[in-house]
């Protein structure tokens, strides 16, 4: 069998590209007779028609919007649905300007979280057949994440803190509520602990640290 010698694309210099190294292309396999359905493809077992509301940060009467299981390495990264089961192209005139809105709409509220500079949306049908858009915020600054591979970026960076990243999910439910539907988003609460009395530790001049490094 002959090794696989087609060059390495462009892409693969370009300062955004997440790897380095040695790396080879893959073989592309052989296009299918007939492609497999999607999840979801007859409506039967769609995962987003059987999740309930309280799994959504925030809902309407024909949109919801939902936040990964846990953070990631990215600020946000938030996936608009509508309630219909329906793909891009099915969209009626009125969930079609819609989508436009809530896009925009959605976009406006997790840039103006701190820290985020752009918001890529993107639309990728292949594994489920409900509309599903995903929006990725990049860090300020991170001039480095820029472009079509932040999505992988997101699988490398170091995670969010928890946290910060609830604080966002509930700014963003909160913004778009402001606008109409219903946040579901709370951020997380902070867990008070409080002893029977208050210990004031002692200390001499010589104990006062002369710095803020000496500061523990």
């Amino acid at each position: 069998m002959s090794e696989n010698t087609t060059p390495l694309p462009d892409f693969t210099r370009w300062p955004s590209f997440p790897f380095e190294g040695d790396m080879r292309v893959k073989k592309l396999a052989a296009p299918v007779d007939v492609e497999p359905p999607r999840s979801g493809e007859d409506g039967t077992d769609c995962v987003a028609c059987g999740t309930a509301d309280d799994s959504y940060i925030w809902v309407s009467e024909r949109w919801r919007v939902r936040a990964m299981d846990r953070p990631t390495g990215l600020p946000m990264v938030l996936i608009l649905e509508c309630r219909s089961h329906l793909d891009l192209g099915d969209l009626p005139n009125l969930l079609a300007a819609e989508l436009g809105v809530m896009t925009v709409r959605l976009e406006r509220a997790i840039r103006s979280l701190d820290g985020v500079a752009r918001v890529h949306v993107n639309r990728w049908g292949d594994g489920s057949a409900h509309l599903h858009m995903w929006f990725l915020a990049r860090p300020y600054g991170r001039l480095q994440l820029r472009g079509t591979f932040l999505s992988l970026w997101d699988d490398i960076l170091p995670v969010v803190p928890e946290s910060q990243w609830r604080e966002s999910l509930a700014l963003v439910a909160a913004w778009l509520a402001d606008f109409g539907g219903t946040a579901n988003a709370e951020p997380a609460h902070i867990a008070w602990e409080s002893s029977g009395k208050l210990n004031v530790p002692t200390t001499t001049e010589t104990d006062r640290p002369s710095t803020l490094g000496d500061v523990d």
